[in-house]
């Protein structure tokens, strides 16, 4: 659980369709000129204290969103995580990005799953302004993880539907949750109420959302930082809990990810994690070490070139 060495910011945005809409920075800061902006997943919230502690020991102030209508900034009169475009989150990340660099000089994104998804469609926006020096993706939501006939009739059904509100009549599976809570099989302790073991229900209007981006994202960006993409070395899909569950990404198709990471732009690296799960922070330690290890390799070569993190 995130402690009390945090400081909680709350941003008021423009109103959307349901109405008044709210995003929250947290940040825990030692009072460096470099800064990480951490964006989360779908049916997610900031809640990784130990991501935040890795940046933090490196001299590196670390900031997390809770975008609109997720975690701490969901409202009463919001449908959870529902949105007509992925466009709908650059305001907030936009108002995130301006608060940090009025006190940093470098700025390095990380983002999992649809927040991976959503950052590069964002960094490309802003490309040539320099206020992202790299992005690093865990696990990125870059496609659908089902058979091609069904993602062909998503698409199809997405655009008649992208205005409903109305949830999909999908099934939930709860193998994710249970491989990560420890009153389940994890090891990890997080709200319930705002990650649910089970997920958020899929509404047609965020599927059409996510289906507009991805497409955006296949046809090639144009991001003009160095970019990290993370995978799990393999991909499980399962209807009910396995122990292989928590050694493998049982959410998307790593394969997938691999695929679609050269869409980004010039400078991709691509590296694939044995034995990691979705959000690959979240393995188990001797896997998670890895992925710090990565990560650290990666910033040193090519955000700080050379000037390693453990300095200032």
């Amino acid at each position: 659980m995130v402690s009390n060495m945090y400081e909680i910011t709350v941003l008021p945005l423009p109103d959307d369709f349901e109405g008044e809409v709210v995003a929250t920075l947290i940040s825990r800061k030692v009072g460096s000129r470099r800064a990480v902006l951490y964006v989360h997943g779908f049916t997610d919230y900031f809640f990784q204290d130990h991501l935040a502690a890795h940046y933090v020991d490196r001299g590196i102030d670390f900031y997390a969103l809770d975008l609109r209508k997720y975690g701490r900034s969901l409202l009463p009169h919001q449908t959870r995580g529902l949105i007509r475009s992925v466009t709908d989150y650059f305001p907030e990340i936009d108002e995130a990005v301006r608060i940090i660099r009025q006190d940093h000089d470098e700025l390095t994104i990380n983002a999992h799953s649809t927040g991976g998804l959503i950052t590069p469609l964002w960094a490309d926006r802003v490309r040539g302004r320099g206020l992202v020096q790299g992005l690093v993706l865990n696990s990125p939501f870059f496609d659908l993880n089902v058979s091609t006939p069904l993602r062909v009739a998503a698409d199809l059904l997405c655009t008649p539907l992208s205005y409903t509100r109305r949830p999909l009549p999908l099934g939930s599976s709860r193998v994710y949750g249970q491989s990560l809570h420890r009153t389940e099989q994890g090891e990890w302790d997080y709200d319930l109420e705002l990650k649910p073991l089970g997920g958020f229900s899929v509404h047609a209007m965020w599927l059409a959302a996510i289906r507009r981006a991805q497409r955006r994202l296949h046809a090639g960006l144009s991001v003009d930082v160095p970019v990290l993409v993370l995978a799990a070395a393999s991909g499980l899909r399962v209807r009910d809990f396995v122990p292989e569950a928590r050694s493998a990404d049982v959410v998307l198709d790593p394969r997938q990810i691999a695929r679609w990471s050269t869409s980004l732009g010039p400078h991709v690296t691509c590296v694939r994690i044995a034995d990691g799960v979705h959000d690959l922070v979240l393995s188990a330690e001797p896997v998670r070490k890895q992925v710090f290890a990565e990560l650290d390799r990666w910033m040193n070569t090519y955000v700080y070139q050379g000037n390693e993190t453990g300095s200032q």
